[in-house]
């Protein structure tokens, strides 16, 4: 059994003494290691590498990115970039495909047969003549003259879709910019929250140090020094989980910029808030001039359009000319034969089983669906702004508020670790203090963070990246 001595009278100014050099204010938070993945390493690359690297949307080890070195490497690295360039490419190819039509369409023809011919007698036998060669060569010429439209039709049909093709690759140019802007705020925002909690840990340490110097010396109970141990293993649990989501936010970083193996870099820490002035009216606006997959929608509905015209051309004739000119002969010289011949064919349609109606019906409803879309897309235009303003409004009050909840929990902590020092107050109130500190700093954190991303948002919603 432990003895008792009263030491009170010397223990109480040593103890008050040591306990404000030992857990005065709380431990200003400094950059902890970042994990091994992801080490953060100070850039030493030759300007010549760092614009080869540039150029080519390669990132070298070691290297500073910033945002806007993120999103040029993912719109030239993210394979949704890559697809959606290709697809215009693809709408681009059809529409030479489309205007083949206006051309006249060549082609040439060469022929060689070797002949054994067999003749008859009275008696009913065959006799066999001599073998000879047999030489032929055209070239023909044809061309479309008169379609109704039907070629215009088709060229404007491929140009509208082509011009939807490009809308569409802004869209997910702008989608992936989003992304990009989301992971690497996300990278800041659990850097931050592990710094606190690291912070915690380390001052949770030092509480638990305290509570064994107090009970070793008799001022305070053994439940002291137990309760500190486990809010000091409660928060290393945290550490290792805050450590696990910084990793995480690596990979999904380097996901978004289409470079899934990434060598080791470090980001510019830039959280830093720049108020986004804009009115609603003003946002909605730009909205409705700027959105590509508007747009997109728009160029799709006037191809819908063309494509009833072109529907109907199928009740109408087609008119084609072609020429012809040949030479045959049994010697590649100049006795071979040459003949030419050329004319015109009207083609006109009689009855091909509704066909024509059915296919006239079917553009006029595609037609009508996408009007339909178009009009669900301006709601959801309206919808995106109005979310995307009241979220940035929301994120502007809420940094001042976050702020100001930081420096009450660092003062509440101030106390109650004073009061511990004291004498006077209890494990659980100290462990209350820090529960509201890492608290109130991890909603400054997420104050910025979610700002960042309702600008992101605004700007995504407007077009605008």
């Amino acid at each position: 059994m432990r003895k008792k001595y009263d030491f009170s009278p010397l223990i109480s100014p040593v103890v008050a003494l040591s306990a404000l050099l030992l857990f005065g204010a709380p431990a200003r938070t400094e950059e902890a290691v970042p994990p091994a993945d992801q080490q953060e390493k100070p850039a030493q690359v030759r300007e010549s590498e760092k614009k080869t690297a540039l150029d080519a949307g390669q990132i070298l080890p070691g290297e500073m990115i910033t945002l806007e070195r993120s999103i040029a490497i993912a719109l030239k690295k993210n394979p949704q970039i890559v697809a959606a360039t290709g697809t215009v490419d693809i709408n681009r190819s059809r529409v030479g495909e489309a205007r083949a039509n206006y051309y006249p369409q060549v082609s040439a023809q060469a022929g060689y047969t070797r002949i054994s011919p067999m003749q008859s007698t009275p008696t009913g036998t065959f006799l066999r003549q001599n073998n000879y060669d047999q030489y032929s060569g055209s070239v023909t010429v044809s061309q479309n003259l008169i379609d109704f439209g039907k070629t215009s039709s088709q060229v404007n049909i491929s140009k509208y879709n082509l011009q939807a093709s490009r809308f569409d690759l802004n869209t997910t140019s702008d989608q992936v910019i989003f992304n990009v802007k989301q992971a690497y705020y996300n990278v800041l925002q659990s850097r931050r929250s592990r710094d606190v909690t690291a912070d915690i840990v380390k001052q949770f340490q030092q509480h638990l140090d305290q509570a064994k110097g107090f009970y070793e010396v008799g001022t305070k109970a053994k439940i002291d020094v137990t309760k500190a141990e486990v809010d000091l293993s409660n928060a290393r649990l945290n550490l290792i989980r805050a450590e696990n989501a910084v990793k995480i936010s690596w990979i999904v970083l380097n996901n978004a910029m289409g470079m899934p193996h990434a060598p080791e870099y470090t980001i510019e820490d830039d959280l830093a808030v720049h108020k986004f002035e804009i009115t609603f009216d003003d946002a909605l606006n730009r909205a409705y001039d700027n959105r590509p997959d508007l747009k997109a929608l728009v160029a799709k509905r006037e191809a819908a359009q063309e494509s009833v015209g072109l529907a109907r051309t199928g009740h109408y004739p087609e008119l084609n000319g072609s020429a012809t000119y040949g030479r045959s002969g049994q010697e590649l010289d100049s006795s071979l034969d040459h003949g030419w011949s050329a004319g015109v064919v009207l083609t006109v349609p009689l009855f091909s089983g509704f066909l024509t109606s059915h296919q006239v019906a079917e553009a006029k409803s595609n037609l009508y669906v996408l009007k339909a879309n178009e009009e669900t897309l301006r709601q959801q235009v309206l919808l995106d702004i109005q979310s995307a303003y009241l979220n940035l409004q929301q994120a502007n009050d809420s940094i001042a508020t976050a702020e100001l909840a930081v420096q009450q929990a660092q003062e509440n902590l101030d106390l109650a670790n004073g009061r511990y020092a004291a004498g006077v107050g209890s494990p659980i109130e100290v462990t209350d203090a820090f529960a509201a500190y890492s608290n109130a700093q991890a909603s400054y954190t997420n104050a910025l963070y979610s700002y960042k991303i309702a600008q992101a948002s605004i700007e995504q919603a407007m077009g605008a990246r």
